[in-house]
């Protein structure tokens, strides 16, 4: 078994842990990251809008 599937399934436990021992917290950690990808996708749209306008 190659050292990435090693990690890859760590990482999915501990979610996994983490969700069932804490499920509010959780929620509020995947609502924190998603703002940020919307913000980030929100500013290269712009970005990209402005560079091509000009």
């Amino acid at each position: 078994m190659s050292i990435k599937k090693i990690v890859l399934w760590l990482v999915v436990i501990f979610l996994l842990y983490a969700i069932l021992t804490s499920p509010t917290d959780a929620a509020a950690i995947f609502s924190s990251a998603w703002d940020v990808v919307v913000t980030v996708v929100t500013n290269l749209a712009s970005f990209f809008d402005s560079l091509l306008r000009g």
